[in-house]
């Protein structure tokens, strides 16, 4: 009997050391998602070992950021493509007009002969964009600027010299650009492939689009994603001998809708498939696919599927490098801001500071608006999954009548918390859009509670856990006594804003111009209090 136990015990060891070496086996790789925010649309190139990556990040300037990674798991901003991308109506948010929806959408990034190339366009402008540096990291993007708009577009350099734009909607093109790349040869065009997503053999939902070209050992691969009606988002691969075809397809990735992106290579040979999953309000986050090639031909996954765990060591801190928490205090030669904020259209530059008062970012008012999606100098971050916290403490001594300042999460259908004046007197007040469409805004408040301090603390959080997608609005008086405010947020990805929920610092003014608020800090966290 005494054995039998010894035995017994030696047995449960042997499983518990196992369980150990599994767990830290399982904790020393990487995971999908790679991360767990809004980067949709990238594209990728390596340059030595070191590995650059393009997103879309619409309306929201500065645009098309640009990370930098060694492992295509870890992931930080080093610039983006621009500051702004022109004064038009648009993206001034003037005269009723807004690029919600719009800004620049899917970019692809390139290195040639020591300097890298962003291409993208603009629904709203008309136009398409070629960004170069030699260094992302270092030195400013000069811009081109040319006609006709080309939908979701790739650039490519031959090995002949020779420069192209492939273009896709349901057919693909391709046109070849001018030898000084100032602009596109219209009469170069030609179709490639027509009816691209024929080959999935379903009723056609969305148009294959979302084009990418690579070149690997002597054949040409063009990725498209497509939409077949009652599927998911899937991939599609044409490969061909020569530029201009003939070129074969198929569909080489149908699982959980992550789709459209293209593929890259590991300096020591390995290859991965990289493209985004939509998962709700968060937005569409990206997706590393190890990748096998087969008769010139990439297969993707463990048979077709896409796989939790990635054979690549990595940190994958629980707030991604792509946020961060901010104290407003600068040394001299830093940013005025960190490259993860961005703001809600083109900002109003001469209207907000971090040096008029050091260690606080200050928001002045200058326009008057009733909206909050229509308030201008609004400072955001992403939200990332699967839960996450913004908390900020605000000075409004200097508020005037009617304004309102405060902390939200921004989509087309919001939630804020803030401080509002009426009558003389602060209140703190907090409401949501949740009905709101493309037409009417629809905002509610829900609570106005009277603020007698100058100072009050709010805090938003998120969970995106089985795309619960919910938001909670908090309020304090000191900073470490908390009470829930308004209703729960049903958050939500809309169309009509076309991008993950963000949190987003404001101030605007409905009734006079002239006031500003402090923000002290902006801390962000990966837990929850629920």
């Amino acid at each position: 009997m005494k054995n039998m136990e010894q035995k017994m015990n030696r047995v449960k060891w042997i499983l518990l050391v196992m369980l150990g070496f599994f767990v830290e086996a399982s904790a020393q790789k990487a995971h999908n998602p790679i991360v767990w925010a809004d980067i949709p649309d990238m594209s990728m190139v390596r340059v030595g070992d070191t590995y650059y990556m393009s997103s879309t990040t619409m309306h929201m300037n500065p645009g098309v950021p640009i990370m930098r990674s060694k492992n295509l798991v870890d992931w930080e901003i080093v610039s983006y493509a621009y500051d702004i991308l022109g004064t038009i109506d648009d993206f001034e948010m003037a005269n009723g007009k807004n690029a919600y929806g719009g800004g620049t959408w899917a970019s692809s990034i390139r290195h040639h002969n020591g300097t890298f190339y962003v291409s993208t366009f603009s629904n709203n402008s008309d136009l398409n964009y070629l960004f170069y540096t030699k260094d992302p990291a270092k030195t400013p993007w000069e811009k081109i600027e040319y006609k006709p708009k080309i939908h979701d577009h790739s650039l490519f350099f031959d090995d002949d010299g020779k420069v192209y734009i492939i273009s896709c909607g349901g057919k693909v093109g391709i046109r070849e650009m001018e030898s000084d790349l100032s602009g596109v040869d219209e009469s170069t065009q030609q179709t490639l492939i027509r009816d691209a997503d024929a080959i999935t053999g379903k009723e056609r939902g969305l148009p294959a689009e979302g084009a990418q070209i690579f070149k690997v050992n002597g054949k040409y691969y063009i990725f498209l994603i497509t939409w077949p009606k009652n599927s998911m988002r899937t991939v599609l691969l044409y490969r061909a001998d020569h530029i201009m075809g003939p070129y074969e397809g198929r569909v080489v990735l149908e699982d959980k809708g992550i789709a459209q992106g293209g593929f890259i290579d590991t300096p020591d040979g390995k290859w991965y498939g990289y493209f985004f999953g939509d998962r709700g309000a968060v937005g569409r986050i990206p997706y590393l696919v190890p990748m096998k090639w087969e008769d010139g031909w990439p297969v993707f996954g463990e048979k077709g599927v896409v796989p939790e765990f990635l054979d690549i060591p990595a940190e994958q801190p629980a707030i991604p490098q792509v946020v961060r928490s901010d104290d407003f205090s600068r040394k001299k030669g830093e940013r005025d801001l960190p490259l993860v904020w961005q703001w809600n259209h083109n900002p109003a530059n001469e209207y907000w500071s971090v040096t008029e008062r050091p260690g606080w970012l200050r928001l002045k008012t200058f326009m008057l608006t009733n909206s909050f999606v229509n308030a201008k100098n609004t400072l955001t971050q992403r939200t990332f999954g699967p839960q996450c916290a913004g908390e900020t403490a605000i000075d409004v001594t200097h508020m005037k009548e009617g304004d309102f300042a405060g902390l939200g999460l921004l989509q087309q259908k919001y939630g804020i918390v803030g401080v509002k004046v009426k009558n003389g007197k602060k209140y703190i007040v907090a409401g949501n859009a949740q009905k709101s469409d493309r037409v009417n805004e629809n905002y509610e408040q829900i609570d106005e509670i009277p603020l007698e301090k100058e100072k009050v603390y709010l805090k938003v959080e998120c969970d995106f856990r089985n795309q619960v997608d919910t938001g909670y609005f908090y309020y304090s008086t000191d900073g470490t006594n908390w009470k829930e405010i308004g209703h729960p947020l049903k958050m939500e990805f809309t169309l009509s804003h076309f991008m993950g929920c963000r949190f987003a610092l404001f101030n605007y003014a409905t009734e006079q111009t002239g006031g500003y608020v402090d923000f002290d800090y902006f801390n962000v966290d990966s837990k929850i209090s629920r």
